[in-house]
């Protein structure tokens, strides 16, 4: 999941505007900043709702607590993001505002772009991944025990 995704196997219909701003479900990432992924988990979900940003983004990562944004489908939901541990930098709990809104479950895969960084403010662009499989793909995938993997992705036409 931390490789790029792209949606040209999706079978929803997806455009961007020049802005890349989203008219549908996905927008290309730009490739130009950094992101992370995450398959959602129960802790991620109710009751809980905690979600701590992986390691790998930590070093782009202001070690302070912050104003953060994520932004999705044109609406933005606020949070605080803590940055002063070193082991965990996460948001807040207005996280679950965000999980909610967006009926997030558990296999569903969000890609957040870090669009802005600094010491005063961070905004993040995401997309969201349903964890579901088209019902027409699930006879195929029962009959071949189909997995993908990076080198052989499934294929959905």
């Amino acid at each position: 999941m931390d490789e790029l995704l792209s949606n040209e196997s999706s079978n929803r219909s997806t455009t961007c505007n020049e802005e890349g701003e989203e008219d549908e479900e996905l927008c290309p990432i730009s490739g130009k900043n950094p992101f992370f992924s995450l398959f959602m988990s129960k802790s991620n979900l109710n009751p809980n709702y905690r979600l701590v940003l992986p390691a790998k983004i930590h070093p782009v990562l202001p070690s302070l607590i912050i104003p953060a944004v994520l932004t999705y489908k044109r609406n933005k939901w606020t949070m605080l993001f803590n940055g002063t541990s070193q082991l965990l930098k996460r948001f807040d709990n207005s996280w679950k505002n965000f999980a909610e809104d967006n009926k997030l479950e558990i296999n569903d895969a969000c890609v957040f772009e870090l669009i802005e960084n600094s010491s005063t403010n961070l905004v993040f662009k995401v997309q969201i991944l349903r964890g579901d499989l088209p019902t027409e793909l699930l006879p195929k995938i029962i009959e071949t025990k189909m997995v993908g993997t990076v080198e052989s992705p499934i294929v959905i036409e």
